[in-house]
């Protein structure tokens, strides 16, 4: 195997490694984990969430989990403490929000 072959290999192993990783990742929260999210006063805060660090429900073009596009996406939320959802100040000057933006 030529060293240009073997280097195309891997990055194809590459790849495919990444792409499964991210599908097992951009799932939706089980039942048991919304459960606990719930008994631990967590609610689903919008506007907050990083590039692909939402925890569900991103609008159009995402799925799920970790698919958000954009960093403080209006329409992605990820959990947090009841009562501070709110008081978290963005870069931009907003805050986050109890219901999409």
């Amino acid at each position: 195997m030529s060293a240009k072959s073997a280097i195309s290999s891997l990055i194809l192993a590459g790849a495919v490694s990444s792409a499964l990783a991210t599908i097992a990742v951009a799932a939706p929260l089980t039942k048991a984990e919304e459960q606990a999210a719930l008994a631990a006063h967590k609610v689903k805060c919008y506007g907050i969430a990083l590039k692909g660090q939402n925890d569900c429900a991103a609008g159009p073009g995402t799925t799920c989990q970790g698919t958000s596009t954009a960093d403080f996406q209006g329409n992605a939320w990820k959990l947090v403490q009841g009562g501070t959802c709110e008081s978290i100040v963005l870069p931009n000057g907003k805050h986050g929000s109890l219901n999409p933006i």
